[in-house]
C-alpha cells in the first residue's frame, strides 16, 4: 500500500478492481480545508481517461508492473507477435491494445508494459517517432509551395499519413507515432 504522497506520473494503481495509470497529478493544498491529490486516471484496459481527487494521506494501492523491450516478428489473424530480445520468449498482442498499429514495420522495437504478478501483457507503446519509406505520393508541382501545402502518401507498411509536396517515391521519412504525423526526412 502506498500514499497519495507516492503518487508519480506513470504509477499504476488498482482502483475499483481495474489498473488505472496516472497520467498527471496535482498536489493541491488549498488556504482553507484539508489539502488533496487531484488526478488525471487512464484506464490501461480501456483507454477512457478520468478525472479523480484523493484526500491527503489516503492510501492507494499499486500494481506491480514491468516495461520490457520486444522485437516485432509478424502479424497474423490472431493478432502481433513480438519476442523478447533477451530471453527469445513470444507474446501474442491483439491489434487493438495496439496504437498505431500500421506503424510497425518488420524488426520494430517496442515496450510492451507487463502485469508483474500474472505476466499479463498490459499495453504496447512504439518509439515516439519510426524510420518509413514512402511507396506511393502523387509528385509535387514546383512553384506550389506558398502556403504549408500537404499530400497522402503510401508508406511501407501501409499506413497512409500527410507529407510535405517535396517528399518523393522512394523517399525515407520520421514519423511521429503519437500523432501520425510528418517528422522530417531521413538521409
Amino acid at each position: 500500500m502506498a500514499t497519495t504522497a507516492d503518487i508519480k506520473n506513470g504509477l499504476c494503481i488498482v482502483m475499483n478492481n481495474d489498473l488505472w495509470m496516472v497520467i498527471e497529478f496535482q498536489h493541491v493544498k488549498p488556504g482553507k480545508g484539508p489539502a488533496f491529490v487531484r488526478t488525471r486516471l487512464k484506464n490501461i484496459k480501456s483507454g477512457k481517461v478520468v478525472d479523480n481527487t484523493f484526500s491527503a494521506g489516503h492510501k492507494i494501492e499499486t500494481a506491480r508492473v514491468e516495461k520490457r523491450t520486444h522485437q516485432f516478428l509478424f502479424k497474423d489473424e490472431f493478432g502481433f507477435h513480438f519476442m523478447n530480445s533477451s530471453t527469445f520468449e513470444q507474446v501474442m498482442i491483439p491489434e487493438d491494445m495496439i496504437e498505431s498499429s500500421d506503424l510497425i514495420k518488420d524488426g520494430q522495437e517496442v515496450d510492451i508494459l507487463f502485469h508483474a504478478e500474472t505476466e499479463q501483457p498490459l499495453t504496447c507503446e512504439l518509439p515516439a517517432y519510426v524510420e518509413l519509406e514512402v511507396t506511393y505520393t502523387e509528385p509535387g508541382l514546383k512553384g506550389d509551395t506558398a502556403t504549408n501545402a500537404s499530400k497522402p502518401a503510401t508508406l511501407e507498411t501501409g499506413a497512409e499519413i500527410q507529407v510535405p509536396l517535396f517528399i518523393n517515391l522512394g523517399d525515407k521519412i520520421k514519423v511521429d507515432t503519437r500523432t501520425r504525423s510528418y517528422g522530417e526526412r531521413v538521409k
